[in-house]
């Protein structure tokens, strides 16, 4: 089971789906491993962006989003920039070339229907054996919860947003 690469998912309402799929890719980082990060409707930047750009040089980083629609209906330009990273991502994840590929925020993008559930099960079902996966994002679709092979649910309990604070530097963004 050593060279077994399975297929991971971090869903739900609570905080810290994209940062436990950046730790695990530290991890993998750390043994060695190659990686590459995809962020579907992320366009914004992020703190982490910078650390692995000048620091982490076996772990890619590449966004697919334009900015952050969620507040907003995605429009064209949003559909158009999901599946070219999708193209892309299925390419890099056939490719074998990374040990683990985070396929950040791809539930939103189904949830928002920028691209078709099938498209990603064919991708998924299709990585070569050695590849992990990891899906991060709420509202994880049942066909993605049914293939994974493992999946952690984060769950709010309590959250200094709703007293208004907003995203700070090195925490949240």
């Amino acid at each position: 089971m050593q060279n077994q690469g399975f297929i991971q998912v971090y869903t739900g309402n609570g905080k810290g789906k994209t940062t436990a799929a950046l730790g695990l890719a530290l991890r993998s980082y750390g043994a060695g491993k190659r990686i590459f990060i995809g962020q579907f409707i992320k366009g914004k930047h992020y703190s982490e962006l910078d650390v692995i750009k000048n620091s982490l040089k076996n772990i890619e980083l590449k966004q697919y989003g334009l900015d952050c629609f969620i507040v907003n209906d995605p429009e064209e330009k949003d559909f158009i920039a999901a599946q070219k990273g999708l193209e892309e991502m299925k390419k890099i994840i056939l490719s074998g070339k990374y040990d683990l590929v985070i396929m950040d925020e791809l539930n939103i993008a189904l949830y928002y229907k920028l691209f078709d559930i099938d498209q990603v099960l064919e991708i998924l079902k299709s990585k070569p054996k050695h590849v992990e996966i990891v899906i991060t994002g709420r509202y994880a679709h049942e066909r993605i919860l049914e293939i994974a092979d493992l999946v952690t649910e984060m769950k709010e309990v309590k959250h200094y947003f709703t007293k208004g604070i907003e995203a700070r530097l090195g925490i949240e963004m």
